[in-house]
C-alpha cells in the first residue's frame, strides 16, 4: 500500500469545531427564523472553514442544528459521528450541558471540573465566542444553555480512554486549534525528518519539538524561535530525536504538557495515549509521594504532588532524551508548560 507524503494528507475538524458551528446554525434559527444552508465559524488561529448541516430541528424556545465530522485522513474513531448542539435561553451567560453521547467528567485530574460536561476549554470558549457574535448581531441577551450530543457517542467512547479517565457516559468534545491534523505515523516522522533537514540546510542553531499547539506557542515565544525552527513533533519524541542523532544541530528544545512529558521520562518513545500510558506508580517514587500512586492522570498529580513534581519530571525527561540522542553532541532543554500555557518547569 502506497502512503501519502504528509503534506498530501487532507486534514479534518475536531468535535469542538463542529460543536460551534452547530451552535451558530441554531441560533441563527433561533434568532432569525431560518436555518441556513451552511455556516462558516471562525477558528482560534484565524482559519474560516465552513460546514454543512446534516441536521436540523426546532420547537418553542429551541432550535439544535448538527454538523457531521471529517477527520480527514486521521484515522479519528469519532470520524463520521453527528455533533448536535442544542440552544435555549439560560438564566444568565453561557451554560453548558451533555446530551446523549457526551460524557460527563467523574474524576480530577482534567481541564475540566469533576459534575461537569467534558467539553474542554477551547471548545467552550469558542461556541460562547458564536454565543456573543450572533447575539449582537440578532440584538438578543448572550444568556444561551447550549447541550451538545453525540448520538452513539457513548458506544464510541468505549475504544478510547475516556471510562478510564473517568469520563462517563460518551464522548468528549475536544480541540484547541479546531483543526484535526492527519495522523500517518510513516508520513508524520518522514515530515519530522524533513523538518530537520530544512534546518539544517538553512545553518538554523536552535530548534525546538513540541507535543500540541499550547506547547509550540510558549517554547516558540519563550526561546524567540522563527517559524522554520520549530519541529511538528507531535508524540513522535522517538522519531525525532533518532533522527538527530544521525542529523545533530547545536541546540534542541523539548516541549509539551506534563502527561506527555511524565510519559517521555518514562522511557516511552511514542506519546500517543493509545500507545503508551503514564505508569503512576512511578511516577509517585519520583514524587517521594506514596498519593500520587493514586491520582487519576499526571495533571492530578501534580495538583497532589505541587510544582517540585513538574521539575523532577523534566530534568527525567531530559535524560531520557539525552539517551536517545546516543552522543550526539547537541545541546538539551525540557520545557513543561500547562494548559494555559505558562511554563511551569525546565531543564537544561
Amino acid at each position: 500500500m502506497t502512503r501519502k507524503p504528509a503534506s498530501d494528507l487532507r486534514r479534518g475538524w475536531t468535535t469542538g469545531a463542529c460543536a460551534t458551528a452547530a451552535t451558530k446554525a441554531a441560533l441563527i434559527q433561533l434568532w432569525g427564523g431560518d436555518f441556513p444552508t451552511d455556516v462558516t465559524i471562525t477558528l482560534p488561529r484565524g482559519e474560516t472553514p465552513t460546514f454543512a448541516l446534516a441536521h436540523q430541528g426546532a420547537g418553542k424556545g429551541w432550535a439544535e442544528a448538527g454538523i457531521t465530522k471529517d477527520a480527514g485522513d486521521d484515522p479519528d474513531v469519532t470520524h463520521g459521528a453527528l455533533v448536535i448542539a442544542r440552544v435555549s435561553a439560560s438564566t444568565g451567560g453561557v451554560v453548558f450541558r451533555a446530551g446523549v453521547g457526551v460524557g460527563t467528567v467523574t474524576m480530577p485530574g482534567l481541564p475540566i471540573a469533576p459534575g461537569e460536561p467534558a467539553i474542554n476549554p477551547v471548545p467552550r470558549q469558542m461556541m460562547t465566542a458564536v454565543v456573543q457574535e450572533m447575539a449582537a448581531h440578532f440584538g438578543q441577551p448572550a444568556d444561551i444553555e447550549i447541550t451538545v450530543s453525540i448520538p452513539g457517542g457513548a458506544d464510541i467512547a468505549a475504544k478510547t480512554w475516556n471510562p478510564r479517565l473517568g469520563i462517563q457516559g460518551g464522548l468528549s468534545i475536544l480541540g484547541t486549534t479546531g483543526i484535526v491534523r492527519p495522523f500517518s505515523c510513516s508520513a508524520w516522522i518522514a515530515s519530522i525528518h524533513r523538518g530537520i533537514d530544512v534546518a539544517r540546510a538553512g545553518g538554523v542553531q536552535h530548534v525546538a519539538g513540541c507535543t500540541g499547539a499550547m506547547s509550540e506557542m510558549a517554547v516558540q515565544a519563550d526561546c524567540k524561535l522563527p517559524d522554520h525552527a520549530m519541529l511538528d513533533m507531535g508524540d513522535f519524541a522517538g522519531g525525532m530525536l533518532k533522527y538527530l542523532a544521525r542529523h545533530p544541530l547545536p541546540r534542541l528544545t523539548i516541549g509539551g504538557g506534563i502527561g506527555k512529558m511524565t510519559k517521555l521520562a518514562q522511557g516511552a518513545v511514542d506519546l500517543h495515549s493509545s500507545r503508551s500510558q503514564v505508569d503512576m506508580e512511578q511516577l509517585a517514587l519520583l514524587a517521594d509521594d506514596p498519593r500520587v500512586a493514586g491520582a487519576n492522570t499526571a495533571l492530578h498529580a501534580l495538583e497532589i504532588a505541587g510544582p517540585p513534581l513538574a521539575q523532577a519530571v523534566a530534568l527525567r525527561a531530559r535524560a531520557a532524551a539525552v539517551a536517545l540522542l546516543k552522543g550526539a553532541d547537541i545541546r538539551v532543554d525540557v520545557v513543561i508548560v500547562d494548559r494555559a500555557g505558562v511554563i511551569l518547569a525546565r531543564a537544561a
